[in-house]
């Protein structure tokens, strides 16, 4: 049996603010909403949630406020078992997402950084050994680019990127990613930030999207297709991985429960492929509850397309 490998997230915590609409308005249109309730989030913190539930031993590096919000923020991420050791309180705000949610499950986020402002190379460093002695390291792009690029010095294990939102990041950095998580319309925002005519790789079709990544010089990539799955890339080809289908309620949050079910598989020994089939489980049933980490799985939940 393969050796669980130790992971540690270094990213964002937010406290979410969610509101349910029939439409999501236009320029200059007000529309009545329900909801307005405060959840835990952060892309950080989700996919940190996710792995911890799917299994793996999790540690997170991060920043909260000294407000109110920074206990709702953190209350899944307790429960759910990951490591907040690392987490430092610091003077403002805890970092703020208000997400609009339309009746077919899509949805709009505005993100306030708050305390995620100050995930910072001198607070990384701080917390280096607990960087380097994590198997695996996973990052985003909510934090500032230079927490990014001392977390990546400071591995020593693998690391996995999902840069969403796609920010301008130290490029060697970058291309440790190992796989690189990211959807179609970030893959080409990062092809371009890479120098590449990220444009032209989309419209091309995700099979070619992903190999203009590898030959950008990632060593793996991960497509997430939404409805349609993922695809995995590496020097060695492209392998589709179709989606369940579900009729999807809510899809906040619904690329971090992949992220983090994907890297917990990673950590317990699977291969890309067989992981990634996974996280697409898991993914497709988190958009069928409402908000990030409260529609991840728990352990031992039937998941869609499991056998």
């Amino acid at each position: 049996m393969n050796k669980q490998l130790p992971v540690t997230v270094v990213g964002s915590i937010n406290a979410d603010l969610t509101v349910s609409v029939t439409r999501r308005p236009g320029p200059g249109e007000t529309v009545m909403a329900s909801g307005g309730g405060i959840s835990p989030g952060g892309k950080g913190a989700n996919q940190a949630v996710a792995a911890a539930l799917q299994g793996a031993e999790v540690c997170f590096v991060g920043a909260v406020g000294d407000d109110a919000y920074a206990a709702p923020a953190t209350a899944v991420l307790r429960s759910s078992g990951v490591n907040l050791t690392a987490v430092e309180k610091v003077p403002g705000a805890t970092g703020l997402a208000v997400i609009t949610v339309d009746e077919t499950g899509e949805n709009s986020i505005m993100v306030i950084p708050g305390a995620n402002g100050a995930v910072d190379a001198d607070l990384v460093d701080r917390w280096r050994d607990t960087v380097s002695a994590a198997g695996i390291v996973l990052l985003q792009g909510e934090i500032p680019a230079s927490g990014f690029l001392a977390a990546v010095q400071a591995a020593t294990g693998r690391v996995v990127v999902n840069l969403a939102p796609v920010v301008e990041v130290d490029r060697d950095a970058l291309l440790r990613a190992d796989p690189l998580l990211a959807n179609e319309h970030e893959a080409g925002l990062i092809l371009t930030q890479l120098g590449c005519d990220g444009a032209a790789a989309v419209a091309a079709g995700p099979e070619s999207c992903a190999r203009v990544l590898v030959e950008a010089g990632f060593s793996s990539v991960i497509l997430t297709l939404g409805a349609e799955g993922a695809l995995v890339a590496t020097p060695e080809g492209c392998e589709r991985i179709p989606s369940p289908s579900v009729t999807p309620v809510d899809t906040t949050g619904a690329g971090d429960a992949f992220a983090g079910a994907c890297v917990a598989r990673l950590a317990a020994g699977d291969d890309l492929v067989t992981a990634t089939r996974h996280a697409v489980r898991v993914g497709a049933f988190a958009v069928t509850g409402h908000g990030a980490q409260d529609s991840y799985p728990e352990p031992g939940v039937e998941l869609p397309g499991q056998e």
